[in-house]
């Protein structure tokens, strides 16, 4: 089988990455070949598993769909890709799709693992699939219904869609919450409330964490009403945090909940496919105020670079885009 030459983004150790060089199959018969346009990095996952923070005991678990290697690394990670099928079955070539791929020039998979981008959708916007996808699935674990008081902590991509999803719910009354004035702006722009933790407003029905901090969580729990439910969306890797449950937890009957996206929220589970899920939340990605999210990026031949310094010091960073260049 003939193969072609492509860069790929690798963790060739914790905290450290590098393009490799590597050969391309020619796409079998229920095969397509993806020229790269985008991808995008989901900051928070990535900066722990670029740091080498995945626990031992979720392995297996964290994997990426596509993934190469073994956690902490040498390892090829990433799962918001989106490109151009440049050869495929008949119907495909051509046309933009996403996929759950790592951060690669030019791959083959197979054809059933791409999702088309449905019209109206650039494929500049599709990088946030995968975090709304994760945004979708919280809502259903939360059973956010019309006329809920949501609070949303953490502005960060995940958050804000899961803020501006509970928006376009009916009657919901949803305020965003974050540490960084400055993501005011972001949560006028996709016309939310917002607030910093110290204004924070009680007694909410539900709420969403998404800050990947304790302060954060602690927060949660403090603004929650009486029997309400708090989704925990952050994921810490192999950090520890301390959470009081002490205090009224008990009192107030609250209820603490975890939603991973590797599972359909329950209440959709017999119903609904993983595909389906993603076509949904394609599908929602026509809206152009969602590109207020996408606020940094850099070109693929400068990944290892960017990705240290996310690591490091993300700044005011929401979702960073990675830009291909032609082969």
């Amino acid at each position: 089988m003939s193969r072609d030459d492509t860069l790929a983004f690798w963790i060739a150790t914790p905290g450290h990455g590098e393009l490799r060089r590597e050969a391309v199959a020619r796409p079998g018969a229920l095969e397509a070949t993806v020229r790269t346009l985008y991808s995008g990095v989901s900051r928070g996952t990535e900066s722990i598993v670029f740091a080498g923070r995945v626990p031992a005991s979720e392995y297996e678990r964290m994997r990426a769909p596509f993934q190469v290697g073994q956690f902490p690394a040498p390892v090829k990670y990433g799962y918001a890709s989106v490109g151009e099928v440049l050869q495929g079955p008949p119907g495909l070539a051509g046309r933009q799709v996403f996929c759950l791929y790592p951060h690669q020039q030019l791959y083959t998979v197979a054809a059933d693992a791409l999702y088309l981008l449905p019209p109206g959708v650039p494929p500049a916007r599709a990088v946030l699939a995968a975090n709304l996808e994760t945004a979708l699935n919280g809502l259903w674990d939360a059973g956010v219904g019309p006329g809920d008081r949501v609070t949303v902590i953490g502005a960060g991509s995940v958050g804000c869609l899961a803020a501006w999803l509970a928006a376009r719910i009916p009657g919901c009354e949803v305020e965003l919450i974050d540490s960084n004035a400055q993501r005011a702006s972001i949560a006028q722009a996709l016309k939310l409330g917002f607030a910093l933790p110290e204004a924070a407003t009680t007694e909410a029905d539900v709420v969403l964490h998404a800050s990947g901090s304790g302060d954060g969580l602690s927060l949660a729990l403090r603004v929650a009403g009486f029997e309400a439910t708090v989704v925990e969306l952050s994921w810490y890797g192999d950090r520890a945090v301390t959470l009081a449950l002490g205090e009224a937890f008990h009192a107030r009957r609250l209820t603490l909940k975890s939603s991973q996206v590797g599972s359909i929220g329950a209440t959709r589970r017999a119903r609904w496919s993983l595909q389906r899920r993603m076509q949904l939340a394609l599908s929602l990605l026509a809206e152009p105020a969602l590109d207020v999210l996408i606020n940094s990026e850099g070109r693929f031949e400068d990944l290892p670079q960017t990705l240290e310094r996310l690591a490091r010091a993300p700044g005011d960073v929401i979702m960073h885009r990675v830009k291909y260049g032609s082969l």
